[in-house]
């Protein structure tokens, strides 16, 4: 989760098109990220879809392997982005 809220907050800033691969402290790929037409796609070390995040008008909904929505980011005018589990509840923030 911590992974994708660093590339969150860099789609935030720059609107550009990219893959990112991630990686754990001994070099083992742990996932990637790749942009779609509406938004991301994660994967595992594998290649196997874990979930996607969908862009909207004031961040990005989360969604499982199957399609369904666990939750969404938002961001505000400070910069701050909130994250919401998927009935709407705050999780968290960030800054």
């Amino acid at each position: 989760m911590k992974k994708f809220l660093v590339l969150l907050l860099m789609l935030f800033s720059a609107n550009i098109a990219f893959a990112v691969t991630s990686y754990d402290r001994y070099g083992q790929k742990t996932g990637s990220y790749r942009q779609t037409t509406s938004g991301y796609n994660s994967y595992d070390r594998y290649g196997s879809k874990t979930g996607s995040y969908k862009e909207t008008y004031s961040g990005y909904n989360k969604y499982d392997k199957y399609g369904q929505k666990v939750g969404s980011f938002k961001k505000d005018s400070s910069g701050r982005i909130t994250e919401y589990d998927k009935y709407g509840r705050k999780v968290g923030s960030y800054k």
